[in-house]
């Protein structure tokens, strides 16, 4: 076990009750899990998110905390939070990374890997964008 660690888990939803496909406005929430899975308490400090559409644009969002929150993690112990993004179009992806600070004034990064943003599989059959 690494003395450092934490262990992000996402879940990725398109909202459809609240997308304009037709003013090519996708919306999206993602949950995020985080679990402390080391050996020593740590607290998450901040955010960086690379949101990406596949017309090319990109949006880098940086922030304090997670939806209002700098959670401290024992080991073992998890946060899990809700929050979204919105996309010029039906596909995307987001990756970024978690600035967190140990109780031993340690400072390491946890890399959240890209995941796929996807409306089209809510999307009706013939229907095209």
């Amino acid at each position: 076990m690494a003395k450092y660690q934490f262990h992000v888990r996402v879940r990725p939803q398109f909202l459809v009750e609240q997308s304009a496909p037709d003013e090519d406005v996708y919306v999206f929430a993602y949950t995020i899990t985080i679990t402390n899975v080391g050996e020593v308490a740590a607290q998450l400090i901040a955010r960086t998110w690379n949101i990406n559409d596949a017309n090319g644009r990109h949006q880098k969002v940086r922030g304090l905390g997670v939806v209002g929150h700098q959670p401290l993690l024992q080991p073992g112990e998890s946060f899990e939070y809700t929050s979204g993004t919105h996309l010029a179009t039906a596909t995307g992806t987001m990756h970024g990374s978690f600035f967190c600070v140990a109780e031993d004034g340690e400072k390491f990064d946890v890399d959240v890997p890209m995941f796929v943003l996807d409306g089209m599989s809510e999307v009706g059959p013939g229907t095209l964008h």
